[in-house]
């Protein structure tokens, strides 16, 4: 008998719609994915040290002015276009599909956004995630990642003392993966840990029960077993380890 339809069977993803929480400021507009919510039940809108998985806009010629982030961790992922960052350490920053940036705010820290009028229309994602501890040092990481190879996980951040490109204070771990379309990988998975993963072009197929994962959707998967995921067309996915045991703290700006 197939345990994934047998009475009561967990089910090995469970799956959220585009997310309807969303923010129109014009040339900024920003959709909040929260893994959280994913599960029934969960009184949490994020999963662990993952608060929020934020799905940004911004027009040409768009600037976010100086603000301030605490207790957060925030990570900029940028597949195409530009983002243009300044911040009162002196930096001028560019992150962009070669580079990654993430922000460790800490006990607070000053930054401001731009694109260009020559810039193209930026979409991107901002991941915030729970540091461990509160008042932590501030600081910005911003590095050049490894060259995409179809059809591969890349792996981008992860837990300090890693082997990722950059880090982040807590147990979260960050992959990208383009995807041909009809190609087949497996979900990253760390044993203990669950695995959160978003579709931010495309749609794929995944696990054993062939789970459809459209276009900004998402899927958690709670159990052991490798999941796999297949192309439906040319995708582009991107996958979160998360330990949710992992000690957090909520008093962050944004992700909290």
């Amino acid at each position: 008998m197939d345990v994934s339809a047998s009475a009561g069977a967990r089910p090995q993803i469970h799956t959220a719609p585009r997310t309807d929480v969303s923010q129109n400021q014009g040339a900024f507009r920003i959709h909040f994915n929260f893994p959280g919510r994913a599960v029934p039940g969960h009184d949490d809108h994020g999963y662990g040290p993952l608060a929020t998985v934020v799905e940004s806009f911004m027009d040409p010629g768009t600037l976010i002015r100086m603000h301030q982030h605490r207790n957060e961790e925030i990570i900029s992922w940028v597949p195409d276009g530009v983002m243009r960052h300044d911040d009162r350490q002196g930096n001028e920053l560019v992150t962009d599909p070669d580079h990654l940036m993430v922000m460790n705010a800490g006990r607070g820290f000053w930054h401001a956004e731009e694109t260009r009028a020559d810039d193209p229309p930026l979409r991107m994602l901002q991941i915030f995630v729970r540091p461990h501890s509160l008042g932590l040092e501030p600081g910005i990481q911003h590095e050049p990642i490894p060259d995409a190879v179809p059809n591969e996980w890349r792996h981008l951040f992860g837990p300090e003392d890693g082997d990722a490109p950059l880090y982040v204070r807590n147990d979260v771990h960050f992959y990208d993966c383009r995807l041909d379309a009809g190609a087949t990988v497996t979900l990253p998975s760390r044993p203990g840990w669950d695995t959160y993963v978003y579709v931010f072009d495309g749609a794929v197929t995944a696990g054993r029960d062939e789970t459809t994962i459209g276009y900004t959707e998402s899927g958690l998967v709670t159990d052991e077993e490798d999941v796999s995921v297949t192309a439906d067309e040319d995708s582009l996915v991107v996958a979160f380890c998360i330990n949710l045991d992992a000690p957090v703290t909520r008093q962050g700006m944004i992700g909290r």
